[in-house]
């Protein structure tokens, strides 16, 4: 065998046995920095699960802008008129000791995040046993890396049926952090990305729109929290959306979504 042959050989052995070694990670610190591009963190070292952190300054525009998810070519937005139908998921209300305590706690907390959203809220919300749009699920485990843990995540305008899930850390920060943190959590439901969505990446798509200022409820770090400016662009977003006076924005057009329980059960038994 010649010396080529006999090193193409060794190499093929080498990587059929690699192929059945399992994967090693690298240290925390190393994973920590791999992973640290792509994770939202705000609050003390919470991490939005819900949407990707992007760059600082997105094809180079000012951070002066809201932003929309653009994820599927086109904008979704609530029509007029939206009720989110919500409910319990069972089984991780079963999770507590007392889960008629639990689920008071959660319907106060929900509450006063959409308190601080004001008259910008640009749907309604209800609880309701069936024909249920999202559930509100608590997750019997912590979801934590190096970069910090996960408190909640939430989900964009569709017509699917998804979870607002809360994970065990929210509860052991502060009530304004809790607050916060679901108040954030209901921007992504607004059809919000994170203040500095990255652009750049059709994976990612997001749109630019409004005039508020870095500090943002949808901002990471130290700037995440709620202004007026928030309030102001949503509210303004969604009356331009839905008077037809704003079809696109920047080239992306606008789509307004009826959620999953609109279509299934008659306007008379919305409330039912």
């Amino acid at each position: 065998m010649t010396d080529s042959k006999r090193a193409q050989a060794e190499s093929g052995s080498q990587a059929a046995e690699a192929s059945l070694a399992p994967p090693k990670l690298r240290s925390k610190k190393a994973c920590a920095t791999a992973e640290e591009p792509y994770v939202h963190i705000y609050h003390h070292g919470a991490v939005c699960e819900t949407d990707k952190r992007g760059h600082a300054n997105p094809e180079n525009r000012g951070p002066l802008d809201l932003v929309l998810d653009a994820t599927e070519g086109f904008i979704p937005l609530w029509a007029e008129n939206v009720t989110l139908r919500w409910r319990f998921q069972e089984r991780s209300m079963a999770l507590f000791r007392n889960p008629d305590a639990a689920r008071a706690y959660l319907r106060n907390l929900m509450a006063e995040a959409l308190l601080l959203w004001g008259d910008a809220v640009p749907v309604r919300f209800f609880e309701a046993r069936d024909a249920w749009d999202f559930e509100v699920a608590v997750s019997p485990v912590e979801n934590c890396s190096a970069n910090g843990c996960v408190l909640a995540s939430a989900f964009f305008p569709d017509g699917g049926q998804h979870e607002l899930k809360v994970y065990p850390t929210l509860f052991e920060q502060t009530r304004d952090e809790q607050v916060e943190t679901m108040a954030h959590e209901f921007g992504h439901i607004f059809g919000l990305r994170h203040f500095f969505a990255q652009i750049t990446e059709t994976q990612w798509a997001s749109v630019l729109f409004g005039e508020h200022q870095p500090f943002s409820i949808m901002n990471y770090g130290p700037q995440s929290e709620m202004t007026q400016n928030d309030r102001d662009d949503l509210k303004e977003l969604y009356r331009l959306v839905r008077s037809f006076e704003l079809t696109e924005i920047n080239g992306t057009p606008v789509r307004l979504v009826q959620p999953f329980s609109a279509l299934r059960i008659p306007p008379e038994l919305a409330f039912a």
